[in-house]
C-alpha cells in the first residue's frame, strides 16, 4: 500500500485537523476506517476507542498523569477529538495550557493509529486495551499513571502470564555474581511455574531471561520503545527468542525510540505487573531501585539479593534491605514469599552428620572417649554422668554404629572416624 497517499492527500490514518475527512468546524466526525481514518460512518464503540487509544500513544509520554486523568473524565475518543478540533475545548481541560497543547497537537497531528495497528499485526502483534480480557487489571494499581494501552508481541495471554510472575532486575554492568544469581533464579523460578519479567537490558535483565528459557519456562519483557525495536542492538536475538517463547510488550507505538526518561517510566510497568520485584544488584542511583520503590508503593512485593559488602553494585541492594526490602538467596524463598499458601521453602540447616541421629545419652558417652587411647567402661560412665550399665549399653550401640571399638577391657573412638561419625581429613 502506498502509505503517502496520492498527491496533495493526508496518509491514511493520521489524525489531523487538516485534510481529514470531519464535520466542517475540524471536528472528527464518526470513527475510523481501515487504515486508521476518521470517516462519517460511525464505527463500534469498542473500535474508535482503541484506535483513539493507539493516537494517544504517539501523543502522550507514558506515565503522564495528566494524560491519564483526562482519559478518566472524558474518555480517550472525547480526548483526541478535543486535541485535532479547535482550541477551546481543549483549552477548557483541567490542567492544559497554551504551551502544552500546541506541544499535544503537535504530535497529534502526525498520530497514524490505524497505520500503527496494521505495523504492529503485520508483526504479530497486537494492542491491548484496559478492559480487554486480556487486560492485567493489576495495572488499574497506577490510577492515572497506568498505561494507555500495551503494545504486545507473542502469542501467549498477557493476562494470564500476569498472574503469576516475578520481576527480577538490577545492574546493566552487573558482575558475574550478579549475572549467575540473575540466571539461576529465573531457572528456579520458571521450573516452579513462574514467569519471570525483567526489561530486556544488557547485566541482569538479560540473565534473567536467558536463564528462563534456557529452564523452557515463560518470560515477558517489558520495553521502553516500540515493540518492533531490538533495543539494545546486541540481544536482538534475544528478544527475537522472547518473542518465540514469551512475550514482549512496550506502551510504545511501533519504531519508538527508547530514552533516558522512557526507561525509568517503564520501571513502574514492572512493578505493577508483577507479584514481586527481585533486585539482584543495584548501585545506590539505579533505575532497579525504582522499580523496587515503585512496588513497595504498589503493596508489592519487594527483595534483595545480598552480596559482597565490599561491592558498590551492592550497596542499592543492602540500602533496600536495610529498609522494607526482604533477603533472599534462592527461587523457593521467593516463591514461599509471593505465592499461596503451601508454596514454602525448604528449612535451612547446615550438613546432616552421622552424630546428629544420636539421642543425648549416647552423645554424652561418646564424647567421654579420648581422642586417642583406650578408656575403661567405668571411666567412660563417670564422665559421662550415667551409670555403668547406661554406659556399656550406649557403647555397645555406638559399636554397632561404627563410632567406638572395644579393645581389651576398655573402648576407643574407631581408627579413622571422628566423633561425627565421618572419615578423619585425609583418613581412609
Amino acid at each position: 500500500m502506498d502509505r503517502g497517499g496520492p498527491q496533495g492527500r493526508r496518509p491514511p490514518g493520521r489524525l489531523g485537523r487538516r485534510g481529514g475527512a470531519g464535520t466542517a468546524d475540524g471536528h472528527p466526525a464518526g470513527g475510523p476506517d481501515a487504515d486508521g481514518c476518521l470517516v462519517n460512518a460511525p464505527p463500534a464503540d469498542g473500535e474508535r476507542e482503541r484506535l483513539a487509544r493507539a493516537a494517544l500513544t504517539r501523543v502522550f509520554e507514558p506515565g503522564d498523569e495528566r494524560g491519564g486523568r483526562w482519559i478518566r473524565e472524558i474518555g480517550p475518543v472525547e480526548l483526541i477529538r478535543r486535541l485535532v478540533g479547535p482550541d477551546g475545548p481543549a483549552q477548557a481541560l483541567k490542567g492544559m495550557t497554551a504551551t502544552r497543547l500546541a506541544g499535544y497537537r503537535l504530535r497529534a497531528s502526525s498520530a497514524a493509529p490505524g497505520r500503527d495497528l496494521a505495523d504492529v499485526a503485520a508483526i504479530g502483534g497486537r494492542f491491548v486495551c484496559p478492559g480487554d480480557q486480556e487486560w492485567p487489571s493489576q495495572l488499574d494499581d497506577l490510577g492515572d499513571a497506568r498505561p494507555i494501552g500495551l503494545w504486545v508481541r507473542g502469542r501467549s495471554d498477557l493476562r494470564l502470564w500476569a498472574l503469576r510472575s516475578v520481576a527480577l532486575v538490577g545492574a546493566r554492568a552487573c558482575t558475574s555474581y550478579g549475572a549467575h544469581m540473575a540466571a539461576t533464579l529465573a531457572a528456579g523460578l520458571a521450573e516452579r511455574g513462574w514467569v519471570v519479567v525483567s526489561g530486556a537490558a544488557f547485566g541482569v535483565d538479560g540473565a534473567a531471561h536467558r536463564g528462563a528459557l534456557a529452564a523452557g519456562g515463560a518470560t515477558m519483557a517489558v520495553l521502553a520503545c516500540g515493540v518492533d525495536v531490538a533495543y539494545p542492538r546486541g540481544h536482538a536475538e534475544l528478544i527475537g527468542r522472547i518473542v518465540e517463547q514469551g512475550v514482549v510488550m512496550g506502551e510504545l507505538p511501533p519504531s519508538d525510540h527508547p530514552t533516558r526518561s522512557r526507561f525509568i517510566l517503564r520501571n513502574r510497568v514492572i512493578a505493577a505487573l508483577t507479584r514481586g520485584t527481585v533486585v539482584v544488584e543495584a548501585e545506590y542511583r539505579s533505575g532497579s531501585l525504582v522499580t523496587a520503590r515503585n512496588a513497595q508503593r504498589l503493596g508489592r512485593f519487594t527483595m534483595g539479593v545480598p552480596g559482597p559488602a565490599t561491592s558498590g553494585l551492592s550497596a542499592g541492594v543492602h540500602e533496600l534491605l536495610r529498609g522494607e526490602g526482604v533477603l533472599v538467596t534462592d527461587a523457593a524463598e521467593i516463591s514461599e514469599l509471593v505465592g499461596e499458601i503451601g508454596e514454602l521453602a525448604p528449612v535451612r540447616s547446615g550438613h546432616v552428620l552421622p552424630r546428629d541421629a544420636l539421642d543425648a545419652a549416647s552423645a554424652a558417652v561418646l564424647d567421654a572417649l579420648p581422642g586417642a587411647g583406650v578408656m575403661d567402661g567405668r571411666d567412660v560412665a563417670r564422665s559421662a554422668g550415667v551409670s555403668t550399665d547406661e554406659a556399656l549399653g550406649r557403647l555397645y550401640e555406638l559399636h554397632s554404629l561404627g563410632f567406638v571399638e572395644r579393645e581389651g577391657d576398655g573402648w576407643r573412638l574407631t581408627p579413622g572416624r571422628t566423633r561425627n561419625g565421618g572419615a578423619r581429613r585425609g583418613g581412609t
